[in-house]
């Protein structure tokens, strides 16, 4: 059976050998190549877009056809389309250049947007779990876990999803997560983040003040994207949501909220989940954004400290604990003293602890701490879980993320990703003594760790010790292929180095691998600053243009850009470029060398 695109066509179904509609005379056979199969969503006039099942040359995808000609579902459509074109990811729809195109029947003004991705096999988890029940907390933690990672690749991208859903997440047969639908996709910009802190309450929404498009899923969706205010921790919430369903099989819209917090209570129908994973379902789904974990990274910090602490939370709540506490409750010290050990006293001084805490006593917190961890040591961990929660929630105040990344390092010496973040929390400080120590720890403690060894290049590149910082980003590159901090790094050592075919050689290897906005534009901003000093100007102009398209914040690719123009003689172009250049931020040595030479001129003339 083949299918009509025309959307206004009566009667779209077709036998496969018909080469034109029998009912309309539209065309079967899409562009040469494909050809509708089965709809995929019922053919709904209301729907704004129809998706389809095709045979693109022998091999089965889907299509999503547009309907509408409004400009702003069209700017949507082909957002999807260039985004889709960007992310590199299994678990992500690949989608090429070639499949989005429009067709156009030339006998009526009918214009339809298309766009052909991968189709992926199996089941959509809401499907899922109709048929095989809640999903067990081991399957739960493989499943989020495998969908951070997607997301992790969204985000640092520059994009947010905003329309995470069990409907739109595909189980595929080899047991690998897709996302999918990729339609209310947004990019994180300077401009879209004011756009939205200063949105305070006008019409935002289709054709709206700010033009900024609210896409909504009931029960899915959080109040500030209801409000057209989405910022990527949306993102978080939903997928809370979705870990909801899927753990309780059940319907959110059947699940009843608390009428004081407007949480919504689903713990007993989830008897299977722990409380520490419970309790982080909870903060994903947190009311405001600020309460939601503040990225993808941390989410994946903490996924992998999780099963300890489940671990432990059952090591405590089983009756063999229960019952050998009962037995050892009362010890006899010296013959005289009388030490009560039952774990419900380790959990009160921690309960204590953190109210101490969260009044900014630290003393007094670490001493109610301290006693808990002499009757139970195990409860150590959860501590520095619980100062490594508090530090990441301070980032934007690095004395204060300082201070609780060293403590959760006190209860928990060998966590490497505190080590990590206290490095970078130093360096904003400029505690260089902080910094080395943090690095060189996290260094022992993950021996393959590049983003270890980028981060200490990257504290001595900023310290001007360019052969310390090459060694390190040299070991990064070495470790892993994903490496692309490393990359950009050291091609643009090189060219300081006058090295441009080294640096010319290591920023196309970049390119190849990473299609990340940011790190593309570092990598053609070095391919153009190579081709100045080879005297290829032509390459030089084309490549620094490219890279301020990428990255309309690249101070060093507009000074390199200005002196190709004025080479070139482009008097004009080279002015704006030279205002961009001197005006822009940048921490960039060679950036302040560049405009210092174009003082030293404009004061010579």
């Amino acid at each position: 059976m083949s299918y009509c695109i025309n959307p206004h066509c009566q009667h779209r179904q077709n036998s496969d050998n018909s080469q034109k509609c029998l009912s309309c005379g539209t065309e079967l056979l899409i562009n040469q190549r494909i050809r509708l199969i089965e709809p995929l969503i019922p053919l709904e006039s209301r729907n704004y877009t129809e998706v389809f099942e095709v045979d693109d040359l022998g091999t089965r995808k889907v299509m999503k056809v547009l309907k509408s000609q409004d400009s702003k579902l069209i700017e949507l459509f082909k957002r999807e389309a260039l985004v889709l074109q960007l992310l590199e990811h299994s678990g992500i729809p690949a989608v090429t250049m070639d499949d989005y195109f429009t067709f156009t029947k030339h006998e009526s003004s009918l214009e339809l947007h298309c766009l052909v991705m991968q189709k992926f096999e199996g089941q959509n988890l809401e499907e899922w779990v109709k048929a095989h029940g809640r999903v067990s907390q081991a399957l739960a933690l493989n499943l989020f876990q495998q969908l951070l990672e997607i997301l992790d690749l969204v985000h640092c991208s520059g994009f947010f999803h905003r329309d995470i859903k069990p409907s739109n997440i595909i189980l595929q047969t080899n047991n690998h997560l897709a996302l999918i639908d990729f339609g209310a996709v947004r990019e994180v910009t300077n401009t879209y983040l004011a756009k939205i802190s200063s949105s305070e309450g006008t019409d935002i929404g289709i054709g709206g003040q700010y033009e900024i498009t609210v896409i909504r899923t009931p029960c899915y969706s959080p109040l500030e994207q209801i409000n057209g205010q989405a910022v990527p921790q949306s993102d978080f919430y939903a997928v809370g949501r979705t870990l909801v369903y899927l753990v309780t099989e059940i319907a959110l819209t059947k699940l009843p909220t608390d009428p004081q917090t407007g949480k919504l209570i689903w713990r007993k129908h989830a008897p299977q989940i722990d409380k520490p994973f419970a309790d982080f379902i909870d903060e994903l789904m947190a009311t405001f954004p600020g309460q939601r974990p503040p990225s993808t990274r941390v989410i994946l910090q903490r996924l992998e400290k999780l099963p300890l602490q489940s671990k432990i939370h059952r090591l405590i709540k089983s009756k063999l604990f229960i019952i050998s506490a009962a037995v050892a409750s009362i010890t006899i010290i010296n013959c005289a003293t009388i030490k009560i050990v039952l774990p419900e006293l380790a959990n009160y001084l921690i309960a204590q602890g953190k109210k101490s805490e969260a009044a900014s006593n630290t003393e007094e917190a670490q001493q109610f701490f301290n006693s808990a961890i002499k009757i139970n040591l195990q409860v150590k961990f959860s501590i520095s879980q619980f100062y490594f929660d508090k530090a990441s929630r301070n980032l934007n105040n690095p004395q204060i993320a300082k201070k609780y990344y060293e403590l959760a390092i006190q209860y928990n010496e060998l966590d490497a990703s505190a080590y990590n973040n206290l490095a970078v929390m130093c360096q904003q400080l400029q505690d260089d003594k902080c910094v080395e120590e943090s690095y060189n720890k996290l260094l022992q403690l993950k021996l393959n760790s590049w983003e270890g060894n980028y981060g200490l290049g990257y504290f001595y590149d900023t310290r001007g010790k360019y052969d310390l910082a090459r060694k390190q980003y040299e070991l990064a590159i070495k470790i892993s292929d994903q490496a692309i901090h490393a990359v950009a790094a050291l091609a643009r050592l090189n060219n300081k180095n006058g090295d441009y075919n080294v640096a010319v050689a290591l920023a196309l290897k970049g390119l190849e691998k990473t299609s990340n906005p940011e790190l593309q534009a570092s990598l053609y901003k070095d391919l153009g600053w190579a081709s100045l000093m080879q005297n290829k100007l032509g390459k030089a102009k084309r490549y620094l243009e490219k890279a301020t398209e990428l990255d309309a914040q690249r101070t060093d690719a507009y000074c390199l850009l200005a002196q190709v123009e004025e080479a070139n003689g482009e008097i004009e172009n080279a002015r704006i470029s030279i205002e961009a250049c001197m005006l822009a931020k940048s921490s960039l040595p060679e950036v302040f060398e560049w405009r210092q030479k174009l003082l030293n001129r404009i004061l010579e003339k």
